[in-house]
């Protein structure tokens, strides 16, 4: 049986890993970097908040904790802002496409172990973590 918070644990590792990288092209002003700012919010608060849910959810058990697998699920959405299929259509996605298709694996990744974690629990142990 694979160990689903490992798993998780190694995908949200890489998330982090692409952002930081992300957030110091950016600072280096080294291109490809995300923009500085976006409409709706600036991009290095943005990557700072999704690198600690990211990492709070490694603290917590990405996988075996109730708050470590809402922070996962939190942190693959704010990254998929980031690496999502969007991306094929971006300008610059013959600069961007490892870091993009590392993130979608990562991604993915997060989610199926989630899914199967929850499976592979009885209802007995969902119950006693409800109590």
């Amino acid at each position: 049986m694979p160990n689903h918070n490992q798993t998780s644990t190694a995908a949200l590792s890489v998330l982090i890993i692409l952002q930081l990288v992300m957030l110091t092209a950016l600072y280096a002003g080294v291109a490809p970097h995300p923009p500085v700012a976006t409409p709706l919010f600036g991009i290095a608060p943005f990557l700072g908040a999704s690198m600690g849910a990211a990492a709070a959810a490694i603290v917590l058990g990405s996988n075996s904790s109730r708050a470590g697998r809402v922070l996962s699920l939190a942190a693959t959405v704010m990254a998929l802002i980031s690496f999502g299929p969007q991306k094929y259509f971006d300008a610059q996605f013959g600069l961007i496409w490892p870091a993009v298709i590392a993130g979608q694996i990562a991604s993915l990744a997060v989610v199926a172990s989630l899914v199967s974690g929850l499976r592979s629990e009885s209802p007995a142990q969902m119950k006693g973590q409800a109590a």
